[in-house]
Parts: structure tokens; C-alpha cells; sequence
């Protein structure tokens, strides 16, 4: 449910449509739960660790000038379920491995999103 409204989200169709203009893609509104899960633009997307409140969670600072920014947004360890890309670092994510993520209530606009928990251990570390 949360999903089709989001798609229906006429700036998220905008987007969508002027970035369907240059890669070929058809006009179809985009899943917002996958838009992250495959490919990240880093040059957009800005994500700094503010701190870790548990051993389970982060407070994350996300900004995306395309999409939604979050000041303190907090994000859960899980396992990924889906191959995709790490926000911080780029590296690829494998279904299974340790990952953190945006909590999904209410559905966050960067909902696929995924970070390496390694990644955060190294920034947790400098």
C-alpha cells in the first residue's frame, strides 16, 4: 500500500521521468522499495554516521538532493535480501551479508537503501 503511494508521488515520477529521458528506461512509475537497492549515485547522495545509540542500530545523516534528506534517520542491522550497493563505500552487497538499513515505518523515501556494517565498524573506529 505504502508502496503505490509512493509511486503515485508526483515529484518522485518527475524524477523518475527526466532520468528515464537519458537511459532509455520506460516511462513505468519506479518501486520506491528497490530505487536504492541496485545502484547509488554517490555524486548525489551525501551519508555521514552520526552515532551508534546500540549495538543494533546507527544514526545516520542522508542527504540526496533527488530525493528526500534525513538528519537523523535511524538504521537497523539486518541481513540484506537483495543484491545492491553500499551507500558509504560503493562496494557491492550480496543477499546475507550484515548490512544496515532505514527503519521501514513509516516507508522512508531511501527505503532500499543498504550500508556495509563493516563500513560503519571502519568509521566507528577513526
Amino acid at each position: 500500500m505504502a508502496e503505490a503511494a509512493l509511486a503515485l508521488d508526483p515529484w518522485a515520477q518527475t524524477i523518475f521521468r527526466l532520468t528515464s529521458l537519458s537511459d532509455g528506461v520506460s516511462g513505468a512509475a519506479p518501486s520506491p522499495r528497490r530505487a536504492f537497492a541496485h545502484s547509488v549515485d554517490r555524486s548525489v547522495v551525501a551519508v555521514k554516521l552520526i552515532e551508534r545509540p546500540s549495538t543494533t542500530t546507527v544514526t545516520i545523516e542522508w542527504r540526496d538532493s533527488t530525493r528526500c534528506c534525513y538528519g537523523d534517520q535511524v538504521w537497523r542491522a539486518m541481513r540484506a535480501r537483495v543484491a545492491g550497493v553500499c551507500a558509504m563505500s560503493g562496494s557491492e552487497i550480496q543477499p546475507g551479508d550484515h548490512v544496515y538499513s532505514p527503519n521501514p515505518r513509516p516507508v522512508p523515501g531511501n527505503a532500499g537503501a543498504m550500508i556495509l556494517a563493516s563500513v560503519l565498524d571502519r568509521e566507528t573506529s577513526l
